[in-house]
């Protein structure tokens, strides 16, 4: 990296191509989200070792409970027992575990895996890993606009107070700063209903790597994709040496 300013703080990946991966190689495709536990394990070293501050993974959506029951029943299998087997690890790293989503849906169980995690690594610093689990960015800005008219009907708001800064605090993600960089894997150029009000001004790279294939070096190189841009944030870069 050329400097320390362009390493960003806020890294976000849509974990896309598990099921094509297992697919290609005639295994079922809950075999290619086993082997995506791999990928999280190398991206969050790359991003502790990297000096990225947060890191959000968009583990599943909304609209993924339409997969067959068979994949979501062995997603949530996967996820209760990376949690009980990565907690300790994460927590010798320094990585703070929070969700964002609706965590109503999920049975008691994953909730009480979820609870588990949060609360074991609740006093880390060194980095943020904020799972996105039944996370919609739509559901959130809606969810976001019903905290702030149930306020308003109280009397604790105006209307003329509802601003972009009091959106972003009705969002899931009010206690991190947006994302800089957004990765998604596979090849895939779409957010596919994450992080659209957060993404506003982020960076986004979309290496055709396969999410179970994603390395250390793949991290790197979109780390080293960002520092090669230019963020304007919609102005006009200034000539310094003029």
């Amino acid at each position: 990296m050329s400097s320390e300013k362009k390493i960003p703080r806020h890294v976000a990946i849509i974990m896309d191509g598990n099921g094509r991966w297992a697919e290609s190689r005639g295994e079922e495709r809950y075999v290619g989200h086993m082997q995506g536990v791999e990928s999280v394990r190398t991206s969050v070293k790359a991003a502790l070792k990297s000096g990225v501050e947060y890191l959000t993974l968009y583990a599943f959506s909304t609209e993924n409970w339409g997969r067959p029951a068979e994949e979501v029943s062995a997603l949530m299998e996967i996820l209760c027992r990376s949690i009980i087997e990565e907690t300790p690890e994460l927590k010798k790293q320094g990585v703070r575990v929070r969700m964002i989503g609706d965590r109503s849906r999920f049975s008691p169980k994953v909730q009480e895996h979820l609870a588990l995690i949060e609360e074991q690594t609740s006093g880390e610093q060194k980095l943020t890993l904020i799972l996105a689990l039944n996370y919609s960015s739509r559901s959130e800005l809606v969810r976001a606009v019903q905290l702030l008219s149930e306020r308003v009907a109280a009397g604790e708001l105006s209307v003329a107070e509802i601003d972009e800064k009091a959106i972003s605090e009705s969002l899931y993600t009010s206690f991190c700063p947006d994302p800089d960089l957004i990765i998604r894997t596979s090849g895939e150029c779409r957010l596919s209903n994450f992080l659209l009000w957060q993404a506003s001004y982020a960076e986004f790279y979309f290496p055709e790597v396969l999410w179970p294939d994603f390395t250390e070096q793949d991290f790197t190189r979109a780390l080293e994709v960002y520092a090669s841009r230019d963020r304007r944030f919609g102005l006009v870069k200034t000539d310094t040496k003029k």
